[in-house]
């Protein structure tokens, strides 16, 4: 089926080619879509360089730090403009194993979004210090709580939706980042009744350059899962 992978990136030239060519290793037939939110470090630069002689390279060019639930949004939107069929999402960062892009296609053949779960089986986070580890862990225990949507990792950023799925949730009104945003999108999907499965991966903590985590994305997905509650009453409410 027609694929696209979406990366967002923000100074990533240390990684961004690297993880290209590592992914047409692995999916050689998908296509990759980058989306920049004008990285001081060239990373477009690179991008389009590779794009004048690889047809399955594409880029999307902002002007500034929008933040990275719009920027999954522009991406999907290009996805669906395009007719693409199994759209994913990753980081840029090779925390995500591009090898299991394989995994996460074959296990979506069965179902409508296929979530890469570092907490399906275990605990599989490889360098986070034990206070994020216990962040990340909790933030999906409190998550699960709340909006009783029954997935283990929530927050995670390693997936694969059918095209159904994204034409079926209006993606102009989606205004979280981090964290939230992920869980904004599993919980509208939930929701909307897709089939949802996790398999589990291994995330690796960065391998070069710097995090994007900040105290203002933790506030944002605590909030956002009583926002979205909050919404789920008040529908039921009006029927």
């Amino acid at each position: 089926m027609k694929t696209i992978v979406c990366i967002p990136t923000y100074n990533e030239s240390e990684n961004i080619i690297r993880m290209i060519d590592a992914l047409h290793v692995v999916i050689p037939q998908a296509h990759v879509l980058v989306i920049d939110d004008g990285s001081p470090d060239g990373t477009a630069g690179l991008v389009r360089d590779r794009m004048a002689g690889d047809a399955r390279v594409h880029l999307i060019e902002r002007a500034g730090k929008m933040g990275l639930g719009t920027a999954y949004c522009a991406g999907f939107a290009y996805a669906l403009e395009h007719d693409f069929e199994l759209i994913m999402e990753m980081d840029a960062d090779f925390s995500h194993d591009p090898k299991d892009t394989r995994r996460l296609l074959d296990a979506v053949a069965d179902c409508d979004l296929v979530i890469g779960s570092r907490y399906i089986q275990g605990v599989n986070v490889i360098n986070w210090p034990m206070s994020r580890l216990l962040l990340s862990w909790f933030a999906n225990l409190y998550t699960r709580v709340i909006t009783g949507m029954p997935i283990a990792d929530a927050t995670g950023g390693f997936k694969c939706f059918r095209a159904k799925v994204l034409r079926g949730i209006d993606l102009t009104k989606i205004r979280s980042n981090g964290y939230a945003f992920q869980i904004e999108m599993n919980y509208k999907a939930w929701r909307g009744g897709a089939r949802i499965n996790e398999i589990p991966i291994v995330f690796t903590d960065r391998v070069s350059g710097v995090s994007k985590m900040s105290k203002n994305i933790v506030y944002e997905a605590a909030f956002l899962v009583w926002k979205l509650k909050l919404a789920t009453i008040l529908s039921f409410g009006k029927r």
